[in-house]
């Protein structure tokens, strides 16, 4: 039985999902480039959690509209209305709790990424539990060139790919990685030369877990998450870090900058 049901819709940007055979799949979408602000995040923890309490769903395939950016990362739109160091911490937290939620979520989680991944799109990819990725797939941590820096998706990215690769990322951030160093590095476990093909593919693998038991499932996950239970301390002190760069000067005229372009 197919379950459609649409989360949220404001402007002109979404997240919905629907569920079919034990399979859940949530899609995102913004015009600028798949972008998250504050309500999108929220509403992404929210179905996260929801997702992970249905009895009905055993898989959670996360994907966003389009092919050509899988996302953007965050509003640089809300990022310029931000005008304290409270909002500039909640806004950040925002991504913290969709990297939580993910971690807490007991179902696989498997990420269809197709298309360029910025900032905190390579956290929501290095969140999943399994990533397929497109040959346009390519990753690039862009935080210190706008003077602030990927704090609160560091952790989940770490987890996959090392603190060696991560600082290489961060320290070159406006170098493009490809697909296949995000292979081979461990965020992307799988590559294909097209959008269809990816998709298919999670489509398909998706199918051949969902038969599995979700007790053991459950129980894997919390073996492939373990020794990350003080993130709940470490994310909001990695919040207050972007809340206050985010305030400076160098970052407001940067953003500006990217604006006016």
């Amino acid at each position: 039985m197919l379950i459609k049901h649409k989360s949220i819709k404001m402007d002109k940007y979404y997240i919905k999902y629907d569920i079919d055979k034990h399979i859940a799949t949530v899609e995102f979408y913004h015009p600028k480039s798949n972008s998250f602000p504050s309500a999108q995040l929220h509403e992404m923890v929210r179905i996260l959690d929801e997702l992970g309490k249905n009895d009905e769903v055993k898989i959670i395939v996360l994907k966003s509209a389009g092919n050509k950016v899988f996302s953007a990362g965050a509003s640089f739109d809300e990022l310029l209305s931000i005008q304290s160091f409270e909002e500039g911490k909640k806004f950040f937290m925002g991504f913290a709790n969709v990297i939580m939620a993910m971690r807490r979520c007991p179902k696989f989680i498997v990420g269809c990424i197709t298309g360029k991944v910025v900032g905190g799109g390579v956290g929501l990819a290095s969140a999943c539990d399994y990533a397929f990725a497109d040959a346009s797939a390519s990753i690039r941590l862009s935080e210190l060139s706008i003077g602030i820096g990927p704090f609160v998706i560091e952790p989940a990215i770490t987890r996959k790919i090392g603190i060696t690769a991560f600082s290489e990322m961060t320290m070159n951030p406006k170098e493009w990685k490809s697909p296949e160093w995000a292979k081979e590095k461990g965020i992307y476990n799988q590559v294909f030369e097209d959008a269809e093909s990816c998709e298919k593919s999670v489509q398909e693998f998706a199918k051949d877990l969902s038969i599995y038991s979700l007790e053991a499932m459950r129980d894997l996950k919390s073996i492939f998450w373990k020794e990350t239970e003080d993130w709940k301390e470490v994310m909001p002190k990695r919040a207050e870090m972007s809340g206050h760069l985010v305030l400076s000067d160098f970052t407001r005229e940067t953003l500006m900058k990217f604006k006016n372009k």
